[in-house]
Parts: structure tokens; sequence; C-alpha cells
């Protein structure tokens, strides 16, 4: 370990993906690897035995999932800097990441630079959300908002239950949640809800 250096976890759970990143941090002065983390938990358990400098967080992971895992840490350590490196690019997923606590969100298709760029702006005290990034987020704020109810019933609408299954799912009527599909029709401004699951899959509300 070399002293100065900025000590990075990184937490994904495909293991091209981790030796691909652990390269290239390996080969740029003034950054190291501390650990990796296969799954949200053991990304928790590895930042408190080591508290990393930064932390390189994927958002779906086993065990628990990359947001959960942000809220855990930053509950602890409020100071954590967290970047979240992933392959999801929906309005909610950005949300919810920088909602969570992260100070960075990363695609995995960033060029080698840019994330390394924004290891050192994180870990400098800085936020890093590329433009296009940024644009999805301004996108999430300007469409109508789903209630916490709504997307629940979203989520069940795009795994495939029916009204009844999804009625008794959440332990609500099915006028109840004939009412809610409605609105989150109006509001996500589909006609149907095969629509309505696709799009919720796209923007990061659901996912299968």
């Amino acid at each position: 370990m070399s002293q100065g250096n900025i000590r990075v976890l990184i937490a994904d759970n495909h293991p091209i993906v981790l030796a691909g990143l652990a390269m290239i941090i390996e080969y740029e002065p003034g950054i190291e690897m501390v650990a990796q983390a296969n799954n949200g938990i053991e990304a928790v358990q590895l930042f408190r035995q080591l508290q990393p400098d930064v932390t390189l967080m994927d958002l779906r992971m086993p065990e628990m999932n990359g947001v959960d895992a942000i809220i855990t840490i930053r509950q602890e350590f409020p100071n954590a800097c967290i970047i979240v490196l992933t392959i999801y690019d929906g309005d909610e997923d950005i949300y919810r990441g920088l909602q969570a606590g992260a100070r960075g969100y990363l695609l995995k298709d960033a060029p080698t630079d840019e994330l390394l760029l924004a290891i050192r702006k994180v870990y400098a005290g800085n936020k890093y959300v590329p433009a296009e990034v940024g644009e999805k987020l301004a996108e999430r704020f300007s469409n109508p908002q789903l209630s916490k109810r709504e997307q629940e019933v979203l989520r069940l609408v795009a795994s495939g239950k029916n009204n009844l299954e999804i009625a008794t799912a959440l332990g609500i009527t099915e006028g109840t949640v004939k009412f809610h599909i409605n609105n989150l029709l109006s509001k996500l401004k589909v006609s149907d809800r095969t629509t309505a699951a696709i799009l919720a899959l796209k923007r990061g509300i659901a996912n299968l």
C-alpha cells in the first residue's frame, strides 16, 4: 500500500467487470484498489472494515442492491464517497442512486479517463454527474411523479400480475387497483398496461 493513494473499494457481482476495473486502477498512479465485493452486504461489511476513500457501487447485485448498500453505508459513515457505476441509465435508477447519497453516477461504457477523473473529483469532495446523466435526471423531475402505491402497482404490472393478483399482493380491492392503474397510465401518457410495463422497465421504476 502506497502512502497517499486514493483507496478504492469496488462492488460488482460480475467477475469480468471486477477484473477490468481492478486492472484500470492498478495501473493508475495515485489510486489503488483495497477490496472487491460481490454483493451489497459484502460491500457494507468491507466498507466498515476498510473505510475506503472512494467506493464504486453497482446498482443491481444479489443479497442487497446498490441503493440499499449506499443508504446503509451513509447512515454509518455520512461522509462516504460513493460513485454508482452501472449499465442502468433509467431516470428512476439515477434518481434513487443519487438520493441514497452517491456523489457520482457513471455508466459502465464511460471512457477509462472519465472513470479516473470521477474518482479524483469525488475524492476531492465534489460531485460527478456527466451531462447525459444530468439530462435523464432532469427528465425525471419534469415528468408527473408516481405515488409510492402507484409505483408498487406498476412493478407488479411489469411482473405480469393481473388485477386480482395485484389486489391480493397489496391487500387492496380490485377497484382500487383499477383506480391506480388508470392514474399511472395517465401520468405515464400511455394507453395500455403493456406499454406502461415496458416504460417502467426502461426508466428503472421496475426491474425483472
